[in-house]
């Protein structure tokens, strides 16, 4: 027996299914969603669906926009000899924080992994092989994350783009600034080994 009238229960799942929301989280937003004036409640909803009608993918990188281009694939400062690949939008928010890469990018949406049923097909990578064979990037910057479905993503797109005579790199990965090396696993060690420079 529910202790919830059915529409708050349906309220607190729609909550619950967003990912990182537990049960206890969905229905403090519940409750949180009932507590307010009901125009807060039509403005959040109306957001909530313009974003979705409003958003849609960059018809070269494929990061999420508003227009036909997104910002960065319109800036004619940036290199567009250069893309940097990224798993998701959200990545390519953390590394223009940096302010350091002035390149391209490209989104591709999830990486290849069997366990969850994706595979390369279900990702933007012929976007991604279709932009680098017209012919004007020198390099393709390899920016997945460190695990598994990362690595394979990485090296499936790289050998795909080996015909192109294209300069593939993948970022250095190593031990974070501030810890100490005893606490480091053994792949981490690998990788700042790997990624070392001269100093």
């Amino acid at each position: 027996m529910s202790l919830f009238p059915p529409t708050l229960e349906i309220l607190i799942d729609k909550f619950a299914s967003l990912p990182g929301i537990g049960k206890k989280s969905a229905q403090r937003l519940a409750f949180h969603i009932l507590a307010r004036d009901e125009s807060e409640v039509k403005a959040f909803a109306e957001a909530l669906l313009l974003a979705k009608q409003s958003i849609y993918r960059c018809r070269v990188c494929q990061n999420l926009t508003d227009t036909e281009l997104c910002p960065i694939c319109s800036d004619p400062r940036r290199d567009s000899k250069v893309i940097c690949v990224v798993s998701d939008p959200k990545d390519v928010v953390a590394l223009e924080r940096g302010r350091e890469y002035q390149g391209l990018y490209h989104v591709l949406h999830g990486v290849i992994s069997p366990m969850n049923h994706v595979a390369p097909d279900d990702l933007m990578i012929k976007e991604l092989v279709a932009r680098v064979a017209e012919g004007e990037v020198e390099e393709v910057i390899m920016a997945t994350n460190p695990d598994t479905e990362g690595e394979t993503t990485a090296r499936y797109i790289s050998r795909l783009l080996k015909p192109f005579d294209v300069k593939t790199t993948r970022l250095a990965y190593g031990i974070p600034v501030g810890s100490n090396l005893e606490y480091a696993d053994d792949a981490t060690l690998m990788r700042a080994l790997e990624g070392r420079r001269e100093f």
